[in-house]
């Protein structure tokens, strides 16, 4: 048991931050510099899909990349520096219904005044046969975590958005062939990326393409069926390892019931991060918004420690 907890009530913390990301991190700074007693509740380590991030390049302030990992924990360094706390418990369920918010890990209830939610998102899966089977074997969601496992050999990457031309850039200079996979005839990500990706000898694009399955060998990684979905033409495409990065699913199930989320699972905020229930609020990517950056999240951890505080005035 932590200080904070007491399942008497006492201990009553003002503002309680699920999630330690980019946003829950900046709320945690804000809220205690305000004065606030504050803890943030992060399962694993701070710094979310920051912490994952090899080169952050359009964080303002930076005129050469930085590594993501150094950022969040310069983060974490500076929000408990002004008092906060960090716990490292997975909220399973909340209770917004009364005035004090019952927060509930494996360890114990903690009650607090006024709540972040902060939580992030996580990489969306394929759903396919032997997704968990391959995980870690030639299947992996972070190409800047895993992709040195890799070198010299040929993969594919399934996406076309910011996040897979990152990951087909990174690729491409240390292993043989990458192959990008878009269900769409252009790459949705921004221009940049498109001036970057071109004239990149090995790698090649695959458009118009679905993968339908994963082809396995002695337990590992060693291909993928692609269906045109235009044709509906099928081969079969050897590789040693395959990146998903087709987009982000809201860490919003412990909140089911208690809040009010839109159809994709994203929580109901307005500017400053109010929800429909009095003394709870949302940033970051858990957020239902239209741009998510580290830029937005910290923008959002702001406004939301920010309206926090003045609800507790009033």
């Amino acid at each position: 048991m932590t200080n904070l907890q007491d399942n008497r009530g006492e201990g009553l913390l003002d503002l309680a931050i699920i999630g330690a990301g980019p946003a829950g991190m900046t709320a945690a700074l804000y809220a205690s510099r305000a004065g606030l007693s504050v803890a943030m509740f992060e399962r694993i380590m701070p710094g979310g899909q920051l912490a994952q991030t090899e080169h952050l390049e359009n964080y303002p302030g930076y005129a050469q990349s930085t590594s993501g990992f150094e950022l969040a924990m310069s983060m974490q360094a500076q929000a408990t520096a002004f008092g906060a706390k960090l716990v490292n418990e997975e909220v399973l369920s909340v209770d917004f219904n009364a005035p004090v918010k019952v927060l509930e890990t494996a360890f114990g209830i903690y009650r607090a005044r006024s709540v972040i939610v902060a939580s992030g998102a996580r990489p969306t899966r394929l759903g396919l046969p032997l997704e968990n089977e391959l995980q870690g074997r030639g299947l992996s969601y972070c190409a800047t975590c895993d992709g040195n496992f890799f070198r010299g050999v040929d993969v594919v990457v399934v996406g076309g958005g910011n996040t897979a031309a990152a990951d087909a850039l990174y690729l491409s200079r240390i292993c043989n062939k990458v192959y990008v996979v878009h269900r769409r005839d252009k790459l949705r990500a921004t221009a940049i990326y498109h001036q970057r990706l071109a004239g990149i000898d090995n790698i090649e694009f695959i458009w118009n393409t679905e993968v339908k399955a994963f082809i396995a060998e002695d337990g590992m990684m060693a291909g993928v069926r692609l269906a045109n979905n235009v044709t509906g033409e099928e081969a079969d495409l050897a590789c040693q390892a395959v990146f998903v990065a087709i987009g982000t699913t809201p860490n919003t199930e412990c909140l089911r019931g208690a809040l009010q989320l839109d159809a994709a699972g994203y929580v109901l905020a307005d500017e400053m991060g109010r929800t429909a229930t009095p003394g709870v609020y949302a940033a970051g990517d858990v957020r239902a918004k239209e741009l998510r950056q580290v830029v937005t999240a910290v923008s959002d951890g702001a406004n939301c420690a920010e309206a926090a505080a003045e609800f507790l005035a009033e």
